[in-house]
């Protein structure tokens, strides 16, 4: 698998590269910048990109904005996005194109390098990968949202566990129940957010957008 990494902090960036390595990843391009992002995800074509969100020259949102850019350029290209503090709108920001390929995590995360690889992969895979606390302050002001107020306490915990990347059967063992009981709590999910019979990888990705994304325009 071939990544574009983008860190401005050299020790984070070389302690990335060589961790990605050692999981048999392909690092492109190592980058620091903004500009050095844009030219490596248009010219290098990577499987995923791993993108800091704040680089030079600006140091504000340079990194999601080239992702942006790169994004609706060739949609669909993965991006997980790494930030040291949950921001909102950038969340709000990368999730708002309504396709898969996504992620966003905190970089307390890439000390765990079983997590932050499996997240990767995932990611790479068209599917999400959201860090919990992403996940909670995205969710704190959506609870009334219809048909997301419809949604039984259950259901919601499921919910946030899918949009964390976990497969059924991680979702079963995390609160303590059988995979059929959460394959109903998952269909009924999709029933309630109104998503047509698919596969269910598409409909898990598309709840989960649904669900994170909702009421976006209304703030």
């Amino acid at each position: 698998m071939r990544i574009v990494l983008a860190e401005d902090l050299f020790l984070l960036r070389d302690g990335l590269a060589r961790m990605l390595e050692a999981f048999g990843f392909e690092i492109l391009a190592a980058v620091e910048t903004g500009p050095e992002l844009s030219r490596a995800l248009a010219e290098l074509k990577p499987d995923v990109a791993v993108v800091d969100v704040r680089l030079p020259p600006s140091h504000t949102d340079e990194g999601l904005q080239c992702a942006l850019e790169a994004r609706r350029a060739r949609p669909g290209l993965p991006v997980l996005v790494l930030s040291q503090h949950v921001e909102q709108l950038y969340a709000r920001e990368l999730l708002a194109d309504g396709n898969g390929g996504i992620g966003y995590l905190l970089k307390d995360r890439v000390f765990d390098a079983e997590q932050f690889v499996d997240a990767v992969r995932r990611v790479a895979a068209g599917g999400t990968a959201m860090d919990p606390q992403v996940i909670s302050q995205l969710l704190s002001r959506r609870t009334q949202d219809k048909p997301l107020g419809g949604l039984t306490p259950r259901e919601r915990e499921v919910m946030e566990l899918m949009a964390q990347g976990r497969s059924n059967a991680a979702i079963a063992a995390q609160l303590f129940v059988t995979d059929r009981a959460v394959a109903k709590h998952t269909s009924n999910i999709f029933c309630k957010l109104g998503l047509p019979v698919s596969d269910d990888d598409n409909r898990r990705v598309l709840a989960v957008l649904a669900y994170l994304d909702r009421g976006q325009g209304s703030r």
